[in-house]
């Protein structure tokens, strides 16, 4: 499952590296709703709730769902600006009909495209099944989406105000710091883009982020299968310091693709496919292929010597070997003529941790 960008066209612009102020701010929002999703930025959650003034705290928990799942369009600037105040300015200048839309996709938990078909300020039908859609989502959901179809105006006035008073209560000061990171990490991608072209520049995005071998495509692998197109306007890529380990992507009709990303830092290599996430899963499934891997675990074995351990014929032992091979859950290393097969205990381990990466991308 993948989301795919169509950026076939003239070549100008196709891809742009740009750092975001609100899309920042809407990263670091998200910590604060999801601390689950960040362990590694708990103590700062846990610092800044309690930090908070009780009114603002009670803001941020009115209109969480606005960050806390998926993040409204709206909040993730396809035109970056080089200051908060500007970008909210921006947000100012979007249409009731698409503001309200983008709300609601991420309050009612629905498909963007439903609601980018039919306006629920326009349509009595959209606005029935937004307001149930919030209902069943909650009593703060439906509230919220009842003040937005009523007024949306007061509430979007509210929610600037929200965004603002986090900017002085806890952003600014960590801005200057994230600034300098997301600087470093612009200038080398745009070299790179410069100097190597667009398919290496996508590469050191993330290993989740790819061009298609037509190279009319940016392959983006998300637990989801969605396509959205480029002509026109390009791709932005924002790069992110709290919004680890989530690949956030603006793929609804009519906005601008938009492609936010961590920076990279010291620790573990690029993501895992989800695609080899999926297979490793598949192999395990086999209560056969378990058996061998618990032989495998105290050390490595060739296929006759698992096949009479388990009164299985080889060739069955060695067609279970090469779904396990092809996962990458084995290694094979020859000693004269015989071939032993070991198991790889680091890719294996990582596999919980591979999934839920591939999940919250």
């Amino acid at each position: 499952m993948t989301l795919r960008i169509d950026i076939s066209g003239p070549p100008a612009e196709r891809l742009r590296f740009a750092a975001s102020p609100l899309a920042e701010l809407t990263a670091m929002l998200h910590v604060l709703a999801e601390p689950g999703h960040h362990p590694q930025l708990a103590g700062w959650a846990a610092d800044v709730w309690a930090g908070l003034r009780p009114e603002l705290a009670e803001r941020l928990r009115e209109a969480d769902f606005l960050w806390r799942s998926s993040q409204a369009d709206f909040l993730i600037p396809a035109r970056p600006r080089p200051t908060l105040a500007e970008e909210l300015d921006d947000v100012d200048r979007i249409d009731d009909e698409r503001y309200v839309t983008a709300a609601l996709v991420t309050t009612c938990g629905s498909s963007r495209v439903h609601f980018a078909a039919r306006s629920p300020l326009a349509d009595p039908a959209a606005r029935q099944r937004a307001l149930d859609l919030a209902q069943a989502r909650g009593a703060s959901q439906e509230a919220f989406a009842e003040r937005l179809l009523a007024d949306p105006a007061a509430v979007r006035a509210r929610l600037r105000d929200t965004l603002e008073q986090c900017a002085e209560a806890f952003f600014d000061t960590a801005w200057t710091g994230i600034a300098v990171r997301l600087a470093a990490d612009l200038r080398l991608k745009n070299d790179v883009l410069k100097h190597q072209g667009l398919g290496a520049a996508l590469d050191s995005v993330s290993g989740a982020v790819t061009l298609a071998p037509d190279g009319d495509r940016i392959i983006v692998d998300k637990l989801q299968d969605k396509s959205t197109t480029a002509h026109g306007t390009g791709v932005t890529f924002i790069p992110t310091v709290f919004g680890r380990p989530h690949l956030v992507a603006v793929h609804t009709p009519g906005w601008q693709p938009v492609v936010q990303y961590p920076v990279a830092e010291p620790g573990p290599s690029e993501p895992v496919p989800l695609e080899t996430v999926t297979l490793r899963l598949e192999a395990l499934a086999h209560p056969v292929r378990l058996r061998l891997l618990r032989t495998l675990a105290r050390g490595p074995h060739t296929t006759r010597e698992l096949a009479h351990a388990w009164e299985l014929s080889p060739p069955e032992v060695s067609r279970h070997l090469a779904v396990l091979r092809r996962a990458g859950l084995l290694t094979a290393r020859r000693h004269g003529r015989y071939v032993r097969y070991s198991l790889s205990l680091p890719d294996l381990t990582a596999l919980g941790t591979d999934l839920l990466a591939a999940v919250l991308r």
